[in-house]
């Protein structure tokens, strides 16, 4: 299930925003340094250097320590929204954010829990599979956080989609009380809202080290609001709704990409597979 909006302009003044897109400047040579998002001034997450050869990447930082949540908006993400406009949800979020584009997506989602290193890490799994291991620490990405897999699916022989949800707080930090809650709400057939700020990075080496060279799409929904939800939702292995606010022109993605977001996000769920792999290896050789 997904709803697309149309975009829109959404945001304060970005003095006045309480999460922003910024980019470092290097002390030597002047050249950009890391990609990230702060919240209230401090460094949350580390994200995909801005080259876009570089692999796909999110890392929560040290000082990444709370949530967006909004008061007075709860009552509104009990349950799903009917449309995306319901409530006045996007307005409310929408201030927390850096005034820009946006498109928002309403999709419905089934949570993963993946801790990094363990099964199912994209970090060590598929994109090992691309840029191989880091050539100085010897070891895959890692970003220091347990995050959500949502979706993943082929955007063509030479590229694939992979959704992630990210919380801004690790889950060991939600309480436990709300998570159980939630479960049982869940268990009665309600599906509840989180809303996210998201980000489209299309990412692919320039010299394949791996054995499946291919463009990584990382679609990546930041938490606002749900982090008891999404971990609710994957314990019990039912569905959220989540509100998601794209950031347009802050990933590394052309407008063409964000734009084909919503047939993508529509389509059957499928993992990468060992045709696809074969598929890019004899395109780049042809």
């Amino acid at each position: 299930m997904i709803e697309a909006g149309r975009p829109r302009r959404l945001g304060v003044p970005a003095p006045d925003a309480r999460l922003r897109f910024e980019a470092e400047r290097r002390e030597t040579g002047g050249g950009p340094g890391r990609r990230l998002l702060t919240v209230d001034g401090e460094p949350a997450f580390e994200l995909s250097f801005w080259c876009g050869t570089c692999p796909f990447l999110f890392r929560r930082l040290p000082t990444a320590q709370q949530t967006l949540s909004l008061k007075g908006i709860g009552e509104h993400l009990t349950g799903p929204l009917a449309d995306l406009d319901d409530g006045g949800v996007i307005a409310a979020f929408g201030a927390l954010l850096p005034e820009g584009e946006y498109l928002p997506l309403l999709l419905r989602v089934e949570p993963r829990r993946v801790v990094p290193g363990g099964d199912g890490d994209y970090f060590g799994g598929e994109q090992v599979a691309t840029w191989g291991l880091d050539q100085f620490w010897g070891l895959p990405e890692y970003p220091h956080t347990p995050y959500y897999r949502t979706f993943d699916t082929a955007v063509d022989a030479s590229a694939h989609l992979y959704e992630f949800v990210v919380p801004m707080v690790p889950p060991t930090w939600n309480d436990r009380e709300r998570v159980a809650e939630y479960v049982d709400l869940m268990a009665r057939g309600t599906v509840p809202t989180a809303v996210a700020v998201s980000t489209l990075d299309v990412c692919e080496p320039a010299i394949g080290p791996g054995s499946d060279h291919y463009r990584h799409w990382g679609l990546t929904h930041f938490l606002l609001d749900g982090h008891h939800k999404l971990e609710a939702a994957a314990t019990a292995g039912r569905p959220v709704q989540l509100l998601s606010l794209l950031a347009l022109g802050e990933g590394l993605a052309e407008s063409g990409d964000c734009a084909r977001l919503p047939d993508l996000r529509a389509q059957p769920r499928s993992a990468r597979s060992a045709r696809s792999a074969r598929g890019a290896r004899g395109a780049r050789s042809a």
